[in-house]
């Protein structure tokens, strides 16, 4: 089975250099970003006011448990899990319950994290191939506002950044209770005009599991950079490799009634394996003062090896319910952006075009499984499918107090299924324009005002697309191939308290259709479209300089439409709230604090069952013993909270059972886990 169309050749520029000129130091070297001290003057062009750009210092001075937590930096977004450490997270912003990605898209390097048509769910965002020691800076957005935001970027997305090139070489080691063993090393040395880093890390983990998590974890870069002040070039390779037992998650009434610990398990053979191996290249330059465009292309080989059991034996009591989700692609792809500042027209404006591709190729199945031995097949498709996008976008400066962005983009999907078990093959494609528009208004120094509407959309899965049986036969309606979203948000950011910044926004989305591709049962799950409601407070406060305070706190109310009353979304979570303190400019010491609140959803329709919040504080300090020696203390979930890390309602059988019994199932948040590091550079 293949497609008629082919990959362009610009994808061949993979494996070809750009030679034109002497090195230097490139704005993206690890950056010594300083953070405390500053005097808040508002400074750049952002086109909301829940746009923010975050750097690597402050990425280090957060504790985190898990690499997916720097999005935590994103005001009103938590990471959570349900199952093994080696799985994508969990996902909640804006009144979305993502999954592992649907509707916010995340890229490292300009190479996308998303999985459309994946095994476990459509837009799946596994970060675990992150290193956050690399991790430059991170640019966030939220809304379908920006003219280059394509498939996934409904709430908003994430873009990472490796360094270039590190400063120093370093070498890092954590070790911590539940078996906790982490080596980071990295080094980057001169070579021609540019220089070359590899760097890696090694982690080991078992966890306060009943059943040990076993986790086994390698990560590894080798990046080529050279540049001046007119272009950068980088080429990049990495690897990813991941094995893990997983303890799912567990119904409450088995831990009430003693048949097992919190931090037990049902079906102790679940687990899972994952690996990513990419090479990709990044090139931008300046061709003269109005003139700059950028060119970026990646090779990704993904695989992903599953073994889940959520429902335990309410299928067969018998063998159970276990079963196999089985993913492996191949995925090309490339953006390219071309800018034009237009300074002597009589509006000034810069005009950006750009053009992006991404094909994937796929193998992906699921599978009934018994002990971790697939005993029959439910799906098993090869599937082809493309996204190929356009978009221009123009900012406008119409005077000094105001600015527009208007933009269009355009988005051709088509995809290609070939059902080896059943009768779901077929072939198709579909088109969406989307239009976005942002007012800013800056009535007085330290003051911005903004009004931001726009269209955005994420992709179903292709099975989806081209569905008409369910497994069991059951005759169903194949799903839209691109569902859309249309937002409006208003919102204000200032300076004029003294030492703080302080933003609002308001915010409305609707969705076309919430149809998703259930990845766990084969079939698709037809949801009528929905609406969101929100607002959103930021504040960050530095009363001295050796001491930086924020806080967020997010509402939404998010509802289905034409379904009577019982219109909830199931963990759809109604309010967030964080809060931190960073210490710094104490001689040697600095520290950091961090306080955060994922509250109470819905857990079906008619919200007759309900989640409770889940409050967790980490904390860490650390103390330079010289300039190239330090250590630091972490401890994760200071006040040893017992709340869930995620939760879900639905009907389940455990052994023993005449029948299947709804009931909450939970995932338990880790008990307080504290954590020793050495740091050497060189």
């Amino acid at each position: 089975m293949k497609l008629t169309y082919q990959l362009p050749a610009a994808l061949l520029l993979l494996s070809s250099a750009h030679v034109l000129a002497q090195s230097s130091a490139s704005e993206n070297d690890i950056q010594e970003v300083l953070v405390l001290g500053n005097d808040f003057r508002l400074s750049g062009d952002t086109q909301t006011a829940t746009e923010g750009m975050v750097f690597s210092q402050q990425l280090e001075q957060r504790p985190i448990s898990r690499t997916a937590e720097l999005l935590e930096f994103v005001p009103g977004m938590i990471a959570t899990q349900h199952s093994g450490e080696g799985k994508a997270n969990q996902y909640f912003v804006r009144g979305f319950n993502l999954d592992h990605g649907t509707d916010f898209a995340i890229s490292l390097d300009s190479m996308p994290v998303n999985m459309s048509t994946h095994a476990h769910g459509h837009g799946y965002a596994d970060m675990n191939f992150i290193i956050p020691e690399l991790v430059n800076s991170m640019r966030y957005r939220k809304g379908p506002y920006y003219g280059n935001k394509g498939d996934f970027a409904t709430a908003g997305s994430a873009d990472i950044a490796y360094a270039d090139r590190l400063n120093q070489g370093r070498a890092h080691l954590t070790l911590g209770e539940y078996d906790y063993q982490r080596l980071f090393a990295g080094q980057s040395v001169d070579a021609g005009a540019g220089a070359i880093t590899i760097a890696g890390a090694v982690t080991r983990y078992n966890g306060p599991w009943d059943l040990d998590q076993d986790l086994d974890k390698q990560n590894l870069l080798l990046k080529y950079h050279e540049g001046d002040e007119t272009y950068n070039l980088g080429v990049s390779l990495m690897t990813y490799n991941n094995e893990w037992q997983a303890s799912d998650q567990i119904p409450m009434r088995a831990v009430q009634s003693g048949q097992i610990s919190e931090w037990g398990n049902i079906d102790p053979s679940d687990a899972g394996k994952s690996n990513r191996y990419s090479l990709s290249l990044n090139f931008d330059q300046q061709l003269d003062s109005n003139r700059s465009w950028e060119f970026n292309s990646y090779l990704m080989d993904y695989g992903l090896d599953l073994y889940s059991n959520f429902t335990y034996f309410a299928a067969d009591p018998v063998r159970g319910d276990q079963f196999q989700q089985k993913d492996s692609r191949k995925v090309a792809g490339f953006d390219s952006a071309y800018r034009l500042a237009l300074a002597d027209a009589a509006i000034p404006s810069t005009l950006t075009a750009g053009v992006q591709h991404r094909y994937d190729d796929i193998r992906v199945g699921l599978h009934q499984t018994e002990a971790r031995e697939r005993y029959a097949s439910v799906r098993d498709d090869e599937v082809e499918q493309s996204i190929s996008s356009a978009y221009l976008s123009l900012e406008s400066r119409w005077s000094d107090t105001i600015r527009t962005v208007a933009a269009v983009r355009a988005d051709h999907y088509r995809y290609e299924v070939d059902d080896l078990l059943g009768s779901n093959s077929g072939k198709g494609d579909d088109t969406l324009v989307s239009p976005k528009l942002s007012l800013i208004y800056a009535p007085m120094d330290g003051v911005e005002t903004f009004i931001s509407a726009g269209q955005g959309f994420h992709s179903n899965d292709a099975r989806g697309a081209t569905a008409r049986f369910a497994p069991d036969g059951t005759p169903v309606d194949p799903v839209d191939p691109l569902a859309e979203a249309r937002s409006i948000e208003a919102g204000f950011r200032t300076a004029l308290i003294p030492k703080t910044q302080l933003s609002v926004t308001a915010f409305k989305m609707r969705m076309s259709s919430e149809l998703i591709y259930v990845g766990d049962a084969g079939s698709t799950e037809a949801l009528t479209g929905s609406d969101r409601e929100g607002a959103e407070v930021s504040v960050l406060y530095t009363p001295t300089d050796w001491l930086l305070m924020d806080a967020d706190f997010t509402y939404t109310n998010a509802h289905m439409r034409d379904v009577g009353s019982d219109d909830r979304i199931p963990n759809a979570v109604e309010k967030t709230a964080s809060m931190g303190l960073t210490l710094e400019n104490l001689g040697p010491w600095t520290a950091g604090l961090r306080l955060r609140y994922l509250g109470e959803a819905p857990l079906n329709e008619d919200n007759s069952v309900r989640t409770d919040g889940t409050f967790l504080t980490n904390g860490q300090v650390s103390y330079a013993f010289s300039e190239n020696i330090s250590a630091s203390l972490e401890v994760l979930n200071i006040l040893d909270s017992d709340d869930y890390d995620i939760s879900y309602y639905y009907a389940s059988r455990l052994p023993g059972e005449a029948g299947e019994v709804e009931d909450i199932h939970f995932h338990p948040a880790e008990p307080r886990n504290v954590r020793l590091s050495l740091e050497l550079k060189f």
